[in-house]
């Protein structure tokens, strides 16, 4: 009983200090802002999954700064309500809404063809969209899902939008990785976790891909004028969980600990419009700075070996 009204008392106390220091914590947890004055007048901006969490704070963000955005989305209903609350806010916003599943490699080559057809200039590409510890799932392809639609669709997008991106240069790609790419390696010998499958370790190889993906990139893209970053967005408090009930339970109860989704939109927003970034690339950023990259990070030959990989899977040539 004792031992009971301590745990009880000491759970009280803890409570207590997170409420009094709510908000220092908050502001430590909020990270770093973005605070370049750019503006996008003029620019066209693509962000996959604006539906939702930093992709549409992202596309509120962008579209103040007057760029046209075009959000790609999975689930159009959802992505026209996004468009028509930034519509309500910017009444001036130019925001529309076009279909995309990047679990359907059909669905992107149709969105890229239609894309080309009728937009003639493309200056930023922010590869948000992403899914994160789902049941063992596949793609409409085959492709384990974290693999699939984090890693291999906005590969395949890419490199569907890239000549229209050098055609539009200065032009910037930025790809959002995560924290989780450091505990992530490529098994190239079970990539599609048929094997054995842990959602966690699936997800954490994804984002690792995420990295190495912009690296190679880079490298391929020198001279160009057009780059390519990845991000760490930061440990945020969107519906990227709902997979996962304990993660779920964890975010709730920890809010307070989490940035909000305008708070983890910013590395995007940063690496997107910062003067100071116009020449750098195949970098990783988080809170708006440099960020570590794990070793399994830095390998160039397994970023080249991904590449090489990616393309047969997906059955296309990209040198």
């Amino acid at each position: 009983m004792m031992l009971l009204l301590l745990i009880v008392a000491g759970l009280g106390v803890v409570t207590l200090l997170v409420i009094l220091f709510a908000p220092h914590i908050r502001k430590y947890a909020a990270g770093g802002v973005c605070r370049s004055p750019v503006s996008l007048e003029g620019k066209t901006v693509l962000i996959t999954g604006a539906n939702t969490g930093i992709g549409k704070e992202t596309a509120l963000e962008l579209a103040v700064r007057g760029a046209r955005v075009i959000m790609a989305c999975r689930d159009v209903d959802k992505g026209e309500e996004s468009a028509a609350s930034i519509r309500a806010a910017l009444p001036h916003a130019q925001v529309e809404v076009r279909e995309l599943d990047l679990a359907d490699t059909c669905s992107i080559r149709a969105f890229a063809q239609k894309f080309l057809g009728e937009v003639n200039h493309l200056h930023v590409l922010i590869n948000n969209a992403g899914v994160m510890m789902c049941p063992y799932t596949k793609t409409i392809d085959g492709f384990e899902m974290h693999i699939g639609v984090n890693h291999l669709g906005h590969f395949l997008l890419t490199s569907l939008l890239i000549g229209l991106m050098k055609r539009s240069a200065p032009a910037r790609i930025v790809v959002v990785s995560s924290l989780a790419h450091n505990f992530g390696w490529i098994r190239f010998h079970d990539l599609h976790s048929q094997g054995s499958y842990n959602s966690g370790l699936a997800y954490c190889q994804s984002k690792l891909a995420n990295v190495l993906f912009a690296r190679e990139l880079a490298r391929r893209l020198k001279g160009t004028n057009v780059t390519v970053n990845s991000v760490h967005p930061g440990t945020v408090n969107s519906d990227l969980t709902r997979h996962s009930t304990l993660m779920t339970i964890f975010f709730t109860v920890f809010s307070t600990f989490l940035k909000t989704p305008r708070e983890g939109a910013q590395t995007s927003i940063y690496c997107a419009v910062a003067d100071e970034l116009h020449s750098i690339s195949g970098k990783h950023f988080s809170d708006c700075a440099p960020a570590f990259v794990a070793p399994q990070g830095r390998s160039e030959e397994t970023a080249r070996r991904l590449w090489a990989v990616s393309c047969e899977l997906l059955g296309i040539e990209w040198d």
